[in-house]
């Protein structure tokens, strides 16, 4: 399952590669489970032509902006990613496309060419993704419902610690809690939890402010290494 990581390695890729081209072609997959409340044609006639002018993520969603809404808005599920064609969008050797490789995959729900012949692919195998066409992707939802995004809005001690002086949940359950903080998944939430020597089923109310700066400070370290 994507996790922060991998969304802000995307997002990042195509604010590396993409930013000022335009989109010269267009397949959306004909699939309403993965693409969501927009026909495959209507998406792709609006975005058809469109330059991107930059990419945003929110927890483990990502949008593009485009020199006119509405924008393509991506919900990762359980395995969506970003591939663009010639560039390792992550550390991982799948993230790269080799010349052998099916492109676009079968699995691409979302397919547009730049005007420069670069091509970016959004795939999902197991179709628990959403795609979407939104004219403002934080005010709806998912998006809108999500708390502080952990890597773009940190709490300070303080307001780490008061806040979980009143949640009477386990603290995995309660970092797990996408409207609590954004972007913490199953395997970073064990990780942080395992580094600052706090058992995932102790109340986060029950915490010691040293044990919740400690954890703030592993959550924050663990954000610097992406």
């Amino acid at each position: 399952m994507p996790e922060l990581p991998e969304v802000e390695a995307a997002r990042r890729a195509i604010e590396e590669h993409c930013i000022g081209k335009k989109i010269v072609k267009s397949i959306i997959a004909d699939d309403n489970k993965v693409i969501d409340g927009v026909s495959a044609s209507d998406f792709e006639a609006s975005v058809l032509g469109k330059t991107i002018l930059s990419a945003h993520r929110k927890g483990k969603n990502l949008w593009l902006r485009l020199d006119s809404p509405p924008f393509p808005s991506f919900q990762f599920g359980m395995t969506g990613a970003i591939y663009i064609k010639g560039v390792a969008v992550t550390q991982y050797k799948r993230s790269a496309v080799k010349d052998t490789d099916e492109w676009p995959s079968k699995y691409s729900k979302f397919f547009v060419e730049l005007d420069d012949g670069l091509e970016l692919s959004f795939t999902d195998k197991r179709r628990f993704a959403k795609v979407r066409l939104l004219n403002d992707p934080t005010s709806v939802p998912p998006i809108s419902e999500l708390g502080p995004d952990a890597l773009l809005e940190p709490m300070t001690v303080d307001e780490f610690t008061d806040s979980l002086s009143k949640k009477k949940i386990t603290i995995k359950a309660l970092l797990l809690d996408q409207s609590y903080i954004s972007g913490i998944g199953n395997w970073i939430a064990d990780e942080v939890l395992y580094q600052a020597k706090i058992h995932p089923l102790q109340t986060a109310a029950s915490l010691s402010k040293k044990s919740c700066a400690t954890l703030l400070k592993c959550i924050k370290e663990r954000k610097q290494n992406l």
